[in-house]
Formats: C-alpha cells, sequence, structure tokens
C-alpha cells in the first residue's frame, strides 16, 4: 500500500510563487496583485495557520507531513511537538542536519518525541549541500566528509537506541555508552535523499526509505536501480520515496490554469537572480532539478515546461529544492502517481500552493481516486 504525506510549509506559504520564502515578495509581485487584487500576500507561518494546514492533511487521509529544516524555517522539531499534541493520528517526517547537533542529544530527543507523540515520529536526514547555509551554522566541511560524518551520526544514532550502551570512535564522532533512558517504541523509520556519488552509499547502507525529487519516469527508474544496487551490496532492501508539488483540478484546463497562476507576476530578471542562486548550490539533486527547465530558460515557450505527460517544472524556477508539481485533473494526477508506484516507488510527499487549500484538492480529489485502484487506503 502506498503512503502519502503532505508538506508543512513553516518558511511561508501563499498563492503565488513570485512570495519569497522568507517572507519578502519577488519582483512582478506588485504586478500579480495587480491582475488578481483578491490574491493573499504572505501567510506567516504562525502556529494556528500550521495546525490548520497539519488537521487538514489528518482529515484527509494522509499518512504523515514533512516539516523542512533551515535558516528561514522554524525549528522542525519544536513545531511538531508541538503539533503532535493538536493531532491524533498524523505522523512527522522531520527534517534535521545531522552534523549540528549530537547524534546522542537526536537519540535522546527522537525517543523523547516518540512517547509524547504515541510513536508518530519519522526523521528525515539532511546532509546539507549549501555552503553558506552550513557555515551559519559553523559547519565549514567538505561536501564529502560531511556524508562521512552523516554516516558515522547515523552509526551512533541507532546504537544509542539498540537498548545496550554503545561506544564509538570515528573521524568525527568519539561517544562512550551512548544509550537513552528507553529506546524509542517503535524506532523512527529513517528517510534520506542525495543524488551524488557520495549520498547514495550511505543511504543504502543506514536510511529506511530513499527519497528524490520528482524527476521524468525514466531518469526516477534510473536512480532507484543505482541504490537498489548499493543496498543489494549491503545486503539490505529499502523503501523509495518521491518530492511533488501538485495541482490537481476537475478538469485538466482547470488545472493547467491554476498552474500557469502560480507564475503570474513573474520576473525574468529575478527568475534568472535565483537560478544564479541555485546554480551555486553543491548539491547535485539541485542541480538536476535546474536542468529540468533549461530549455524554457532558452526558449521562454511556456510549452516547453511541461518534461513529461502532467510533469510542470515551473516551481524550480523561482524555488530551490523540489521543483516539479503533478499538474492535471484528478484521475490524470492519480494515473501519473500509479506510474511512479509501478517504478517502485513506495511513498509521496506532496505539497501545493497554499498548502492548506492544496490539502483538500489532493484528499478529496486524487487519493480516493487511488483508493479506488488499490493504492491507497480509504479515508
Amino acid at each position: 500500500m502506498l503512503k502519502f504525506h503532505w508538506f508543512l510549509p513553516t518558511a511561508s506559504d501563499g498563492r503565488s510563487l513570485t512570495v519569497g520564502t522568507r517572507g519578502t515578495h519577488g519582483p512582478g509581485h506588485d504586478a500579480y496583485l495587480a491582475a488578481d487584487p483578491g490574491a493573499d500576500r504572505f501567510r506567516a507561518p504562525g502556529i494556528r495557520y500550521l495546525n490548520q494546514i497539519a488537521q487538514a492533511a489528518e482529515h484527509m487521509g494522509f499518512d504523515g507531513i514533512l516539516t523542512p529544516t533551515g535558516t528561514w524555517c522554524e525549528d522542525a522539531w519544536l513545531t511538531c511537538a508541538a503539533l503532535a499534541q493538536e493531532t491524533e493520528r498524523l505522523r512527522f517526517l522531520v527534517a534535521f542536519r545531522p552534523g549540528f547537533i549530537s547524534p546522542t542529544l537526536a537519540a535522546q530527543m527522537a525517543a523523547t518525541f516518540q512517547r509524547i507523540s504515541r510513536g508518530r515520529l519519522l526523521l528525515n536526514i539532511v546532509t546539507g549541500g549549501e555552503a553558506d547555509e552550513q557555515a551559519r551554522f559553523g559547519d565549514h566541511l567538505s561536501k564529502a566528509a560531511r556524508y562521512e560524518r552523516t554516516g558515522e551520526f547515523l552509526t551512533v544514532l541507532r546504537g544509542a537506541w539498540s537498548g545496550e550502551p554503545f561506544t564509538f570512535k570515528g573521524e568525527h564522532y568519539d561517544v562512550r555508552g551512548a544509550t537513552v533512558m528507553a529506546p524509542p517504541d517503535p524506532i523512527p523509520e529513517l528517510f534520506c535523499g542525495g543524488s551524488s556519488a557520495e549520498a547514495g552509499p550511505i543511504a543504502a547502507r543506514h536510511v529506511d526509505t530513499y527519497l528524490t525529487w520528482g524527476e521524468p519516469p525514466e531518469q526516477v527508474a534510473q536512480k532507484l536501480d543505482w541504490i537498489r544496487g548499493l543496498a543489494a551490496e549491503q545486503g539490505r532492501t529499502m523503501r523509495f520515496g518521491t518530492r511533488f508539488h501538485v495541482v490537481a483540478r476537475d478538469t485538466s484546463a482547470q488545472a493547467w490554469a491554476a498552474a500557469e497562476r502560480l507564475l503570474a507576476g513573474m520576473d525574468s530578471e529575478h527568475v534568472a537572480r535565483v537560478q544564479t542562486t541555485l546554480a551555486a548550490s553543491q548539491s547535485t539533486g539541485q542541480a538536476r532539478m535546474c536542468s529540468l527547465h533549461a530549455d524554457y530558460r532558452e526558449s521562454a515557450r511556456t510549452s516547453d515546461l511541461e518534461i513529461y505527460p502532467n510533469v510542470w517544472a515551473g516551481v524550480g524556477l523561482l524555488r530551490g529544492g523540489a521543483g516539479t508539481a503533478l499538474v492535471g485533473s484528478h484521475q490524470e494526477v492519480a494515473d501519473r502517481i500509479a506510474e511512479y508506484a509501478s517504478l517502485g516507488i513506495d511513498e509521496f510527499i506532496l505539497s501545493g500552493f497554499p498548502h492548506l487549500e492544496e490539502a483538500y484538492w489532493v484528499g478529496e480529489g486524487v487519493l480516493p481516486r487511488l483508493a479506488h485502484l488499490g493504492q491507497a487506503g480509504a479515508r
């Protein structure tokens, strides 16, 4: 059975991609507002609004919700701990960077979270691909060294959860008798992504679910085969997940109109500045995302943003990270999800702009169709 997760926008939310993720407006946003005076400018990530989104996701039948990490986000651990008290079933996929805290402390935090949430914690390991972001937290290791550290971190994390004092000495960590008051029950599932040569072996050796951003099926299939091979070398099998935005409506025409509206008022100079920033990223996955809309940046033809039927690369013009969306009628989006599931994808992390309203569009329109196909649980 497939699992579906929603996304918690702890940086900002809104109806336009021209709304900056730090609560500022990109160039062209005034034109967007002039074209649609009723559009909202910016939704601050206050706890009451985030609670609305979490409760909507739970009500719509999503299994969990991903909470991001980074300078411009609210802290994922604290936010999810608060929201766990306002929900009953929803699981919290907490993203965090392993190099910024002790692995023994992370084991303790996770064990406590499991107890206060009644076993609803999942962990998304983010090694980090932005040098400036890492430096803000005092981390100046090279990319290769960061992945080495992540491997050691996860070794200690699992060791501390084992129920026995765990001792480890490596290049980055030296712990003696690492343990927690009581092992978490259940042990949190570990998720991570990464498209680089450094990332693959770490994922294959340590985590339960490997994540990939939404690329055309052929590219996703190649990546999954790569990770499967690495996991087999470790005597392991893995689950796989993917991350997509979604624009689903009653008809295909309505969906594509809504997708184009997300870019209303887009300024070409602002796009160029965003792309220059993203090009400096050390993330292989980010480079792959940027390549998906390269044809559009050369041609300016909107048709070049549909890189595969119902797969749209428009989000990546103005946002880093996951840059593609599934766009179409509810049935078309369900069919495309089924296609990715046929490749071996088990978990889908979805989102939309704004996240509150789009949770209902997907929950009411797409998930029931997948349930009818036997690929999602009924709400």
